[in-house]
């Protein structure tokens, strides 16, 4: 008997979602099909079934790690007060947690140097997956897209550096030498 649709959806996911933690965990290039399917709970056979190459599967799984992050720091600004949306998820994405979760967190820190070096497809996929980052971030508080562009790099580049290096006390410094400055930043103005 022939899988429902449902059902090849349903494992189309997760493969997707294991790729990419697996991607954001250890980088693309480390990452074989076989170990992305065991993570799946399903056999390597199975792939190309869903997948036409890996080449594939990495736009695929920039694209839905990119809507966990929007979703997940939606949910942070939702549940915060207007006028402190932004703030939130500055404190939320310069978290020791999002710092030591790679596997978990926004594909931009974990990904972005070996995407520079991936096929146009996927760096298309990754800079509309950007863009949409950006429109997230200037649609919390108002803010012009150039202003965007830089909170995101500023906060991409915190994250980068902070799990770069070996040492925890210059990493928690990072952060929140930057967190304060973001928060600084983007403050309203003084009455």
């Amino acid at each position: 008997m022939p899988y429902t649709k449902k059902h090849k959806m349903n494992i189309r996911h997760k493969i997707l979602q294991s790729a990419s933690q697996a991607f954001r965990a250890s980088g693309i290039k480390a990452v074989s099909v076989p170990q992305i399917m065991s993570g799946a709970g399903l056999t390597h056979g199975g792939f190309y079934a869903h997948f036409d190459s890996k080449e594939q599967l990495v736009a695929e799984a920039c694209k839905s790690a990119m809507e966990d992050t929007v979703a997940r720091l939606g949910s942070v600004a939702e549940q915060t007060a207007d006028g402190q949306k932004l703030t939130a998820v500055i404190e939320s994405y310069l978290s020791a947690t999002h710092r030591d979760s790679a596997e978990q967190g926004c594909i931009m820190p974990a990904l972005a140097g070996e995407i520079a070096r991936s096929s146009e497809d996927i760096r298309e996929v990754f800079t509309d997956e950007v863009s949409r980052f950006l429109s997230f971030v200037s649609g919390l508080a108002g803010q012009d897209k150039d202003k965007s562009i830089a909170l995101t790099a500023t906060m991409v580049g915190s994250i980068l550096l902070a799990r770069s290096i070996n040492d925890p006390e210059l990493s928690d410094k990072i952060l929140s030498v930057c967190r304060a400055d973001l928060k600084q930043r983007t403050a309203g103005p003084v009455s």
